[in-house]
Formats: structure tokens, C-alpha cells, sequence
């Protein structure tokens, strides 16, 4: 039995459909995170999209949808995800005989919002940094899991996805150096990521009071101080950053301290591509603009070059 051509139809009139549909463009989506942001956005245009208002499934639809998200004064990073979100749509209804390929195409073609300038984000100073790794309490086994946490965050440039996900298993001798080996990350990219010397103490005095030789190395603490679970979600890892931020003063996410990695590394005078390969990176412009570099053309390349003509 073959399925019905695309038409995508208001949520109260055909729920069934608009869901079998919506699992069309999330079905291939191995990232979690990503998954969830396209299922958000699909909704979105879900909840906007009226077919005898706007007509069939097309560029002039998306191009219409896109003046409204720009028209609700949307970040360009925010209605990206949109867009990209009915781009996948696309393809996958085309892929699959529901959607003309010639129409695919063309909302494949619709242009994102631009950005203006690079964003800064947040990130900490060294001294910022280093006041935040000594404020959990280490003679509690919290405050040394804590601190341990925000070790390999900062230390590693970890996200916190990867951070909930990592293992004893991971950690691994080589070149006389300990690393996370076999880390997988963003787009299923694979890396070995080294790591600093303290942020291994932190982890190694957590592990020893924790008493634990195998599985996930972030673990629950109770209020009574003891082991509740073999796991942390992401999310959790996300609220012990938040209440040590929130004692610090400055108020940052475990990806800022991705970011203070990158910069720090970066002020260390880190090699770009070395700092790129740790973050897991594709691309070596991701790594700039986590960095805010710009050209300097007071103090060029161009001008360390030791020639003379």
C-alpha cells in the first residue's frame, strides 16, 4: 500500500498523518539534541501552516513562513533550525515519491536569516575559571564529583551530552598522557581528546571515594551523601553547572565552559587546528567562531614571515 502524497494539514483535522509525516524527517536524525530541535520546529510550522490559506507544500510557503519568523524578531540561529527542519521534510518526502523532487529542490534553495557579526557567547577568565574548579566542598563526595565535572567541562571542552555519556572505559594512557579515547560527539564524529593532569587528580580522587570501577563516570549523590544511580542525564549536569555558576556570580551553561576551554587553549597559544580537533570540530571555522578571531591587520601573518627582498 503506497502512501498518500504530501499535504500537510492542520494538527486537529489530521493528526495521524501530520505525525507520519513529521517521522519522515526525524527517522535519520542520529543526534539527540538535533532530533529534538527539528521535532520543535516541525510542530511550529505544524501550528502556522493552513493549506487553503497558503496553498501546497512549497518554496512559496517556506519563503512565506521565514518572513514570519523574521517578522516575530526571531534569532537568525533559531529560525536556521526552522528552516532547516522543512528542508529535511523535503528531501525525505521527496526520497520517498510523497513530494515532487522539483519542489524539494526548491525549498532547498530558501535562504537562511543572516547573522550580523560573530556571536561572542560566554566564557570565563583564567581566574574566573580557576575560582569556579575550587568552589564544590571536596571533603564531600558531592563537591569532589562536582569538581570533577567541571574539571573535564573546562579541562577537555567537553558538551555535556558527551560528558553524560563518558565511561571509565574511556580513559586511557596514550603517549604518556591520559585521554578520553573513542569519544563520540556532534554528527557522530569520533575523537580521542586529551586531558589536563589536575582535571585526572579531580577525577581519579572522585572515582576512589565513589568506589566504583566501571560504567559512567558522573554519577548521582544523595543528600546523604551516597551513591543514588549508575547515571546523570545531561540535564543534571547542566544544573550542577547552573548552581556553581550561580555562586560564582556569573551566570554560565556547561557550553560556556566549552568555550572558556577554546579560549583559554587559544590564549595558552594552543595551535588552532590542535583546539579544533579536541572540540570536535568539522570545520576550522566553527572553531573561530567559537574563538571570536578576527583578522589582524596591524599585526598580520604576513609579517612573521622572516623574509626579505
Amino acid at each position: 500500500m503506497t502512501e498518500p502524497a504530501l499535504t500537510v494539514v492542520p494538527r486537529a483535522e489530521a493528526p495521524a498523518s501530520w505525525l507520519r509525516f513529521k517521522a519522515l524527517a526525524l527517522h535519520s536524525i542520529q543526534s539527540a539534541h538535533t532530533r529534538r530541535a527539528y521535532e520543535h520546529a516541525l510542530d511550529q510550522f505544524h501550528l502556522w501552516y493552513q493549506p487553503a490559506e497558503h496553498g501546497a507544500f512549497s518554496k512559496l510557503v517556506v519563503e512565506a513562513y521565514r518572513a514570519q519568523l523574521l517578522a516575530q524578531g526571531l534569532a537568525p540561529s533559531s529560525i536556521n533550525v526552522q528552516l532547516a527542519a522543512l528542508r529535511k521534510l523535503a528531501s525525505e518526502a521527496a526520497a520517498r515519491g510523497l513530494l515532487a523532487p522539483e519542489v524539494a529542490a526548491g525549498i532547498g534553495t530558501v535562504e537562511g536569516a543572516k547573522h550580523s557579526g560573530i556571536r561572542a557567547g560566554n566564557w570565563l577568565t583564567r581566574e574566573q575559571a580557576q575560582t569556579l574548579l575550587r568552589l564544590p566542598d571536596t571533603e564531600t563526595l558531592q563537591g569532589q564529583r562536582d569538581q570533577a565535572l567541571l574539571a573535564l567541562l573546562i579541562g577537555c571542552g567537553l558538551r555535556r551530552s558527551e560528558l553524560a555519556a563518558l565511561t571509565i572505559e574511556h580513559i586511557q594512557p596514550r603517549d604518556g598522557r591520559w585521554v578520553i579515547v573513542d569519544l563520540v560527539g556532534k554528527g557522530s564524529r569520533v575523537r580521542t581528546v586529551p586531558m589536563p593532569a589536575w582535571a585526572k587528580a579531580s577525577l581519579d580522587r572522585w572515582i576512589a571515594s565513589a568506589g566504583f570501577a566501571a560504567g559512567k563516570l558522573m554519577r548521582p549523590v544523595n543528600k546523604a551523601g551516597q551513591l543514588a544511580g549508575t547515571s546523570m542525564t545531561a540535564q543534571s549536569i547542566f544544573e550542577v553547572v547552573e548552581r556553581y555558576s550561580e555562586r560564582l556570580g556569573i551566570r554560565v551553561a556547561p557550553h560556556d565552559l566549552r568555550r572558556t576551554f577554546a579560549k583559554l587553549a587559544h590564549k595558552g597559544h594552543a595551535p588552532l587546528e590542535q583546539i579544533q580537533l579536541s572540540l570536535g570540530h568539522a570545520s576550522v571555522q566553527t572553531t573561530e567562531r567559537y574563538l571570536g578571531l578576527e583578522q589582524d591587520l596591524t599585526d598580520a601573518p604576513c609579517d612573521h614571515l622572516g623574509l626579505k627582498l
